[in-house]
């Protein structure tokens, strides 16, 4: 069991937290903290496992806090959640003594990653995280649209331009149920639902500019 010590000065963000935790069987929150002094007094009273704070709090505030605590413990392990989620803030987060970083823009599920990669000795840090993930996800969209046909990039790249399924066949001597066919089927094979996630895609992956070019 892993046990979390909660600091922010918002009652319902920690409330937010400690519900999410709840979710897994693995994490028990044993104490909650509205300011820098009374989680420092909490963590000398509960010795956490890891404890989470946010940067942002009157008085010392979650740097200081962290700072408050590494020196005090050492192998202490901490994770800073903020809104603000700039690489100065993040370096300087990591420099306090901090093993993770969460940004409060994250998906729920970063910060249950970050609490077992940070308990587990690693170090996490959320904004790379996404990087890697967004790397990703470009990568398979990029498989997704070379698995078209030529017909069905073509029907693509001019629906995305604004093109109706009527002017599309004419344009490409088809009837129009063969082109709603293939929308069907470039909508399935593209695993979007809407021409708007159409045109997105189309944008990110060069079939069309945002010019239309």
């Amino acid at each position: 069991m892993i046990k979390v010590l909660l600091v922010d000065d918002h009652p319902v963000v920690r409330a937010g937290y400690a519900r999410l935790l709840s979710q897994d069987e693995g994490i028990e929150v044993v104490a909650e903290a509205g300011s820098a002094d009374e989680a420092y007094r909490l963590f000398v009273l509960h010795s956490p496992d890891i404890t989470i704070t946010d940067v942002s709090m009157p008085g010392v505030g979650g740097l200081g806090l962290v700072q408050k605590i590494c020196a005090r413990q050492p192998q202490a392990k901490l994770l800073v959640c903020s809104m603000h989620d700039s690489p100065l803030l993040i370096e300087r987060v990591f420099q306090a003594g901090a093993r993770g970083f969460v940004s409060k823009n994250a998906q729920p599920d970063a910060l249950l990653l970050a609490i077992r990669q940070v308990h587990a000795g690693s170090i996490f840090n959320s904004e790379s995280q996404m990087q890697q993930d967004t790397s990703q996800n470009r990568q398979a969209e990029a498989q997704r649209v070379a698995s078209l046909t030529p017909r069905e990039y073509e029907i693509l790249r001019l629906l995305t331009l604004g093109h109706s399924v009527a002017e599309c066949a004419d344009m490409m001597h088809l009837s129009q149920k063969t082109v709603s066919n293939h929308q069907t089927q470039i909508k399935e094979k593209l695993v979007v639902h809407t021409l708007a996630a159409m045109v997105h895609m189309a944008q990110r992956h060069g079939v069309i500019t945002t010019a239309g070019f």
